[in-house]
């Protein structure tokens, strides 16, 4: 049953209010699930004591009667690439393993403001870098799913002797560990990032909300960078509108940041759209992409049929330099990331090598031991492209691309469509013995497809849970809206999230450790 929707919207904000649940209940809870889903390997740091002393303060604030706001005393999580004053902050990475920045991240400072409580640090692919989560320096993410009850009635082990656990997938990437996280029911949002589709990715394959606002929209201050013109923060939920709630919590101008909006940030509650009629929903055809698997095409078509149904205009346009797209992100991902990645030198912070013969040779052990091959990889690349005889070959005509892709968007918008509506992933999730067969390079160019040209024009973009596949595993639809048009794009993701009554997941697993825990957590939304 779709236990998702309207009639439990205000549950979990509401039971806070009522004193039906206390703060610290709450978190313990949480804190209990994390414990008994430590096999997904959702969470790098879980912060228990921190977390309970801010459950603690928000109970208080609710005896009061002073509640911050509707975030007070709600569990989240934070991608492990997010600086937390007291809390590890590792990237995943062994460069940066034990460091302990003294700072928060302005939208992480946001959050504790509205009295959210930190439950921890999530997992990821090392300094955000992959498609799986499986490249960090502690192992793979598993998504929740391949515990479900609905994977595994349609998942036969191809021999008797074929290990159970061997069958599981991945979650996607690079914010896994933050999408296993919500799936999982240990939190009730978390935050990613996404310079690709890293957020996106992996909310469509955990069958959760993944929103990734137009840049200058939410800070960028103290997310550790990858691609400074590319990052965004990302947010996972279970429901449209939780994201829109969080996103009103960090939407806004930082001074901290000099890419932000200079206006002030109006949060906004979502209205219920009944009358889809006036909407112009565009189908790019260039997302019909080599690789698109069957079902997410018969998908893609039953979405687009069920707007055209309701009364919406839905129109084929076209996105011509959208097959240069991730040839062109490579480039410049790459250039960025080989820029970024200079600071990890083994002088200031993070993984200092013994080998001291000289400082060169200090700074070269320190990264070889520090970074592994795809972090490496990558720098190598974004080198090469910046070598002063190759850099109007690579860079200059990347940047160039860019702008061709960024005005395709800008005259569909300007012809009158609303919204785009595409795929988010090529597939389901792969299983994870699968997945590994290929490198992270080819992995990555595969897997951002769909997703990278929103971040290469700097447009704001959803998955929104749709429907699970064959395999029993969910399978998410992407809108992406117009910049700066949050309000809008999330009603329509509102609206199609109510039409589709996508199926909750059934953990067998975490029932059998926690049969309490798990039925309070059932909630979809705290909002």
């Amino acid at each position: 049953a779709a236990l998702r929707g309207e009639w439990m919207r205000l549950q979990v904000s509401a039971a806070l209010k009522e004193g039906h649940v206390t703060p610290t209940e709450l978190c313990q809870r949480c804190l209990s699930l994390i414990k008994s889903t430590k096999f997904l390997n959702a969470y790098i740091t879980v912060a228990e004591e921190s977390a309970l002393k801010q459950a603690e303060e928000s109970e208080e604030r609710y005896r009061r009667g002073q509640p911050l706001g509707v975030l007070d005393g709600i569990p989240i999580a934070v991608k492990d690439n997010f600086n937390t004053a007291g809390i590890e902050t590792t990237c995943a990475s062994n460069m940066l393993k034990g460091y302990i920045s003294p700072y928060n991240a302005t939208v992480v400072q946001k959050l504790l403001d509205q009295g959210a409580v930190l439950l921890g640090k999530t997992n990821l692919d090392e300094f955000a870098m992959g498609s799986g989560s499986t490249d960090g320096v502690f192992g793979p993410v598993r998504s929740p799913w391949s515990y479900s009850r609905q994977y595994k009635e349609k998942s036969v082990p191809k021999s008797h002797s074929e290990d159970e656990d061997s069958n599981w997938v991945i979650t996607g990437g690079s914010s896994g560990g933050s999408a296993a996280a919500v799936s999982s029911f240990t939190c009730f949002a978390a935050l990613g990032s996404d310079t690709g589709g890293s957020t996106r990715n992996p909310a469509a394959h955990c069958g959760v909300v993944g929103l990734k606002p137009t840049y200058g929209l939410i800070s960028r201050h103290g997310l550790i960078p990858l691609v400074n013109s590319m990052d965004v923060p990302g947010i996972l939920t279970r429901c449209v509108d939780d994201a829109a709630v969080v996103l009103g919590s960090l939407a806004g101008h930082d001074p901290k940041d000099s890419t932000t909006i200079q206006d002030n940030f109006k949060p906004f509650q979502l209205p219920n759209l009944t009358d889809v009629s006036k909407l112009s929903i565009g189908i790019p055809k260039e997302y019909h992409a080599p690789g698109l698997s069957s079902e997410i095409l018969a998908l893609w078509s039953k979405a687009a049929d069920l707007f055209k149904n309701a009364g919406a205009k839905v129109i084929e346009v076209s996105l011509p330099h959208t097959r240069y797209s991730i040839v062109c992100y490579h480039v410049l991902c790459t250039a960025e990331v080989a820029s970024n990645m200079a600071r990890f030198d083994g002088l200031e912070y993070g993984h200092r090598s013994d080998i001291n013969k000289s400082t060169e040779s200090m700074y070269a052990a320190t990264r070889r031991e520090g970074f592994n091959d795809v972090v490496r990889g990558r720098i190598l690349s974004g080198n090469y492209f910046l070598l002063k005889q190759n850099y109007e070959n690579y860079f200059v005509k990347a940047q160039k691309v860019r702008r061709l892709i960024a005005n395709d968007f800008a005259k569909v918008f300007g012809s009158g469509v609303d919204i785009l509506l595409t795929p988010t992933t090529l597939s389901d999730a792969a299983p994870y013995t699968e997945f590994i067969k290929e490198d992270n390079r080819t992995r990555s160019a595969q897997d951002d497809i769909l997703t990278q040209a929103a971040n290469m024009a700097g447009l704001p973009a959803i998955n929104v849970p749709t429907a699970l596949s064959e395999r029993g595993l969910p399978v998410g639809l992407q809108f992406i809206g117009r910049s700066f048009q949050e309000k809008q794009l999330l009603t329509v993701a509102k609206w199609f999230e109510k039409q589709v009554k996508f199926p909750m997941i059934q953990l067998e697993e975490v029932k059998r450790h926690d049969h309490g825990v798990f039925q309070h957590q059932k909630s979809a939304s705290f909002s």
